[in-house]
C-alpha cells in the first residue's frame, strides 16, 4: 500500500502498532483527536474528531486501506458512545464509501458478547450479548460494517479483540490476552490477502484457557504465536482467582457487566 491510515493511533494499541506496521505502507497516516509530535519520517499526523464528517473525509483521502481503532475505547456515557462510536463510525465508513477505499480492519471487541459465562466456548455466529453502551456500539459497528460490506463491496475484518496489551494483568486475561506483535501480524494478514469478505475474527493470542474459536483467522492464513501462559506464574503470584461469583470470574466481559449507565457531566 502507499498510505494506510490508523485512527486512535495515539492510544496505546495505536503507538504499539506503529513500529510493527511501518513495512505495510508507504506511509502512515496517524489519525486522532490529541496531538502526535513523534512521528517518524514514513508517517503524516491529521488531526481528526470522528463526529465531524468532512474532516473524517479529509482524513480518509488518499489512503488505501483503514486500520480503524479510534472511539471511545470503554465504558462511558451514551453521548460520548454516541459520537465516537456510532455517529463516528458512521462517518467513516461513508467516507470510505465516497473516496473508494475498500479494505477495512475494525476494531470491535469481546465486549458484544460479554454476558456470555466463561465456561461457554463461543463461535463468531454465537447471538450477540453485549455488557454496556460501549459493547453495543461495538454491535452496531459490525452490523454497519456488514451492511457496507453488502451493499458497497467495502471489505471489513470485523475483530473482536480480547485484552491488547503488552501482557496479560489479570486471571480473566490469561484467556482474552492478544499480545502486540500477534495483533500487528493480524493486521497484515487482513490487508494483504486477495480476498478479504466480511469475516468476524476473534482477536486473541494461542490461549490455552481461551473460550473462542478462531475460524475466521485461519482464512485469511492468521495463525497467532504468542500464549498468555509464560505469564500465568507471575499473574498467580498477585493473588488468588477472584470468587466464582465475581464478574471477573464469571463473565467473558468481566467487569463491563456491573458496569453502570453513566450520565454525561452538567447533562440533564
Amino acid at each position: 500500500m502507499k498510505r494506510l491510515l490508523i485512527t486512535g493511533a495515539a492510544g496505546g494499541v495505536g503507538r504499539a502498532m506503529r513500529p510493527r506496521l511501518r513495512d505495510m505502507a508507504q506511509t502512515l497516516r496517524l489519525a486522532d483527536m490529541l496531538p502526535i509530535t513523534d512521528a517518524d519520517t514514513h508517517e503524516e499526523t491529521v488531526l481528526c474528531d470522528l463526529n465531524d464528517a468532512q474532516a473524517v473525509r479529509e482524513m480518509v483521502r488518499g489512503c488505501d486501506g483503514i486500520l480503524h481503532l479510534g472511539g471511545k475505547s470503554t465504558e462511558g456515557d451514551f453521548e460520548t458512545i454516541l459520537e465516537g462510536n456510532i455517529r463516528g463510525l458512521y462517518n467513516l465508513y461513508e467516507a470510505a464509501r465516497a473516496e473508494g477505499i475498500t479494505r477495512v480492519l475494525f476494531a470491535s471487541s469481546n465486549h458484544t458478547i460479554g454476558f456470555y459465562e466463561q465456561d461457554q466456548r463461543l463461535k463468531t455466529t454465537d447471538p450477540m450479548r453485549p455488557d454496556s453502551l460501549y459493547g453495543v456500539s461495538k454491535c452496531f459497528g459490525e452490523a454497519l460494517a456488514s451492511m457496507y460490506h453488502d451493499k458497497f463491496g467495502i471489505e471489513t475484518a470485523i475483530v473482536r479483540i480480547g485484552s491488547c496489551f503488552e501482557t496479560p494483568a489479570n486471571h480473566r486475561m490469561l484467556s482474552t490476552w492478544l499480545s502486540y506483535n500477534d495483533f500487528a501480524d493480524l493486521v497484515a494478514c487482513v490487508f494483504r490477502a486477495p480476498k478479504l469478505g466480511c469475516p468476524v475474527i476473534w482477536g486473541a493470542s494461542a490461549n490455552p484457557a481461551g473460550w473462542w474459536e478462531s475460524v475466521g483467522a485461519e482464512a485469511i492464513g492468521w495463525h497467532p504465536k504468542d500464549s498468555s501462559e509464560i505469564f500465568r506464574a507471575q499473574i498467580e503470584a498477585m493473588g488468588p482467582k477472584p470468587p466464582v461469583d465475581d464478574p471477573n470470574s464469571r463473565y467473558q466481559g468481566g467487569l463491563f457487566t456491573v458496569e453502570p449507565i453513566h450520565q454525561r457531566q452538567g447533562g440533564t
